[in-house]
């Protein structure tokens, strides 16, 4: 008779205790395959517990496979390969934490502090209120989402769009993800992205198999000759404003790039990195709004100008790219939450985000101008130069020293600083890259500048 000690169950029901119990004998090969089981009634009675327990643990096993049963004779074991005795488990290591840095200059992000709580706050009370979000979104992404953002390109961007041609995705990552397997199925066609550029650009394409070559930037961008010597039929750009390096792609150039594009039958995908800050003049047209042939696919993101926390992208396909996107790729369900969506979507329709961009040109334009003047009045003054000031939430610090890159960084994080180096970001050394910094100030409150300026002070002294 199978005898367990049911006292020691702890918190489990009596009759899960009972089902763990037989199910380890089972796996363990004290009860052999085709045993039969003690009746119902019989167990409940030898272990003191109620006949419903024991039937219970008995329909748990059976459903699970552990046992079988034949009519008018009971339960018996099936057959189940032993388990071998359960080895060390190896330990899990810990998750890493992030370090805590006093400083950290290396990252560009917009200050969390100046999210539009209020409003946002008011929008998903009334989002909620209707229950709309209940709904499922399309694929694609919510349609009154896609009108907004359409409505808004056409406004501020000159780009003549239709909601059907955009697709919503959780962030520009998740959406290069998208564009690899519509443009490179199977890693068969080869990318181009900018050198020096973002690295997870590249990162994320090879992650898809994808084949992703640097091509090197000259000071109006990427190299219509080097593209088409890399074979490349893929250029992913930052033509408005490029990240690091603040260069912006001049007409001739756009134009040469689009002939490239037309030529050899490719496409370029124009990443429109945080082009809405910009300073003085207008806003640089996108390279789609000039594209006749449809060759270029637009993308932009709202993390840098709500939150860094808002994980909704959004792509522009031309029409060719659209039809293909929609018989291979629109299996997929959009990965935005529909909440998310509704709010967003109120957001830029009610005016809100225009707003919210105007006073964020100005905090930034202030904030930018204290950095550069408090680096002016400091003692490394001498020993620095700034480059691109004219827009997004970065700029260029070239520094006069002998020290090398390497041992700034290692002497900045010994003071608790994280700096950025334009070195860092390009496929191959160069010697024009060295000592040149990459400031991204917009998570810098005004509050902390000058402890800043003091840390920045010992790590550039050349004692």
């Amino acid at each position: 008779m199978l005898t367990y000690a049911m006292e020691d169950r702890g918190d489990l029901p009596l009759y899960e205790y009972l089902y763990r119990c037989v199910r380890e004998d089972i796996l363990t090969g004290i009860l052999p395959s085709g045993e039969r089981l003690p009746s119902k009634r019989a167990l409940a009675e030898h272990l003191r517990v109620s006949v419903i327990t024991v039937e219970n643990a008995y329909r748990q096993l059976e459903a699970e496979g552990y046992v079988y049963t034949l009519p008018k004779r009971g339960f018996f074991v099936s057959p189940v390969e032993r388990v071998p005795p359960a080895a060390a488990a190896p330990g899990i290591p810990p998750e890493p934490e992030s370090p805590r840095w006093r400083l950290d200059l290396s990252r560009s992000q917009a200050d969390a502090s100046c999210f539009p709580v209020a409003a946002w706050a008011r929008l998903t009370r009334q989002v909620l209120s209707d229950g709309a979000f209940l709904a499922p979104a399309p694929h694609q992404g919510l349609l009154e989402l896609r009108r907004a953002i359409a409505d808004d390109l056409r406004a501020f961007r000159g780009m003549a769009v239709f909601p059907e041609q955009i697709v919503i995705g959780a962030g520009a990552e998740y959406l290069y993800l998208l564009l690899a397997q519509l443009l490179s199925p199977g890693g068969s066609v080869v990318f181009a992205a900018e050198d020096p550029g973002y690295p997870k650009i590249c990162q994320v394409y090879r992650a898809c198999g994808v084949s992703c070559l640097p091509v090197p930037l000259d000071s109006q961008g990427m190299d219509p000759d080097a593209l088409s010597a890399s074979g490349a039929s893929v250029a992913h750009i930052s033509p408005a404003h490029h990240y690091p390096t603040g260069i912006v792609t001049p007409i001739g150039r756009r134009q040469a790039l689009l002939r490239w594009a037309e030529a050899c039958g490719g496409t370029i995908i124009e990443d429109d990195y945080d082009s809405e800050f910009r300073f003085t003049g207008r806003p640089i047209p996108t390279l789609q709004s000039i594209d006749s042939s449809g060759r270029v696919i637009y993308m932009n993101t709202f993390s840098q100008t709500i939150s860094p926390s808002m994980r909704v992208g959004f792509m522009v396909l031309p029409p060719r790219l659209l039809e293909r996107y929609r018989r291979e790729l629109d299996f997929y369900s959009c990965t935005v939450p529909v909440l998310d969506q509704h709010i967003l979507a109120r957001f830029l329709s009610g005016g809100h985000y225009e707003q919210h961009l105007s006073r964020m040109r100005k905090e930034y334009r202030s904030r930018r101008d204290a950095v550069i003047e408090a680096f002016r009045n400091s003692r490394f003054a001498h020993q620095v130069t700034f480059s691109e000031q004219a827009a997004g939430l970065h700029f260029l610090l070239r520094l006069d020293t002998e020290q090398s890159d390497q041992t700034l960084r290692r002497k900045a994080e010994r003071l608790g600083v994280k700096l950025a180096f334009l070195s860092e970001y390009a496929a191959a050394p160069l010697p024009e890259y060295d000592h040149t910094l990459v400031i991204n100030y917009g998570g810098l409150a005004p509050d902390r500048l000058q402890e800043a300026v003091s840390l920045l002070e010992d790590v550039f002294a050349e004692a």
